[in-house]
């Protein structure tokens, strides 16, 4: 395999993705609404950043044609409310590895790898979750050969959830929370990306659906309280209940933005994130041993407040 089509390449998880592709020699497209967004990995060598709407067929069929393998990476956190869920999901999640396994088996492009998520399920709480679980069938009934990832959340760098709470805590001295006591199994973006990409030209992983975690489970405070505490600003955390938990989350759907929470986030907490089988046993084709969240993460979080610190500088300095 030599040309990769990496969906949602300019992102978080893609863009450590297509590093590694890039590392192996490999000839990589990256589409993208706004190349701007895509502009660190244009000067990688053998990259191409296209600008395009993939949401149509057609558009799609463009991308895949000349492919030897094609990554699908989009996923969405928010969206507004429907039945089973609302229209931002059904594009993102289900009609658009439609739109792809379609074109993949019209073009003759056997090979697809799949971004799902721990939890995802058609009858499940959230609207994130059916719709996850209804991409998944899309691809299983596809014919391909195809390969689907669930991780938890991903914490790394550029990650929105534990900088999240890192950044919070620089301005709040209380935490308050909902589903404190959830539980999660962070996996580090790393590791992720060597499952993909390990993945790619190994027929063993053909027809197979693999859980992406950590070697620790946390609850959501446990978390919240390390975020903090390895930024530098540690924190008490307030476990709110389920009723201002909603009433908080209804609060930040109406902030302007992408909210921090929102009640379908709370709704794909009624379950645990975490590997369906403890303790958990990586599946050794992958070539991965899960890397913990306490020999990454301080790096960066760390970092947070010498950023923070070098801004005060430059506002002071009027830089």
């Amino acid at each position: 395999m030599n040309r990769i089509l990496v969906i949602g390449g300019a992102g978080f998880v893609g863009r450590h993705i297509v590093a590694r592709l890039v590392d192996r020699g490999l000839r990589v497209t990256v589409p993208t609404r706004h190349r701007a967004r895509a502009r660190h990995l244009i000067l990688l060598p053998t990259i191409e950043v296209i600008e395009t709407d993939a949401g149509q067929q057609a558009a799609v069929d463009d991308l895949v044609r000349g492919h030897d393998a094609v990554i699908n990476l989009i996923g969405i956190l928010q969206g507004t409310r429907g039945t089973p869920y609302g229209p931002e999901f059904a594009r993102a999640h289900v009609e658009l590895p439609r739109h792809i396994v379609d074109a993949c088996s019209r073009l003759g492009v056997r090979r697809y790898l799949h971004m799902s998520a721990l939890g995802a399920d058609s009858r499940g709480p959230s609207m994130y979750q059916r719709s996850k679980g209804d991409g998944e069938a899309v691809v299983r009934a596809s014919g391909l050969d195809w390969t689907i990832f669930r991780p938890s959340v991903v914490f790394g760098p550029e990650d929105r959830f534990l900088n999240t709470f890192a950044t919070l805590a620089r301005f709040f001295p209380v935490l308050p929370i909902g589903g404190a006591n959830v539980r999660f199994q962070p996996v580090w973006i790393g590791d992720v990306a060597d499952a993909f990409v390990n993945a790619l030209d190994k027929r063993d992983t053909y027809g197979k659906t693999y859980e992406l975690v950590g070697p620790r489970v946390y609850t959501l405070r446990e978390l919240v309280q390390f975020a903090a505490t390895a930024s530098g600003h540690p924190r008490t955390v307030v476990a709110l209940p389920d009723s201002l938990a909603q009433l908080q989350a209804r609060f930040m759907e109406l902030a302007p933005g992408e909210p921090l929470m929102s009640r379908d986030n709370l709704d794909s907490m009624k379950v645990d994130n975490v590997a369906s089988r403890q303790p958990f046993v990586p599946a050794p084709e992958l070539g991965v041993t899960p890397t913990a969240m306490e020999a990454e993460a301080p790096r960066y979080l760390a970092g947070l407040t010498a950023r923070s610190r070098l801004s005060t500088y430059r506002a002071r300095a009027r830089r």
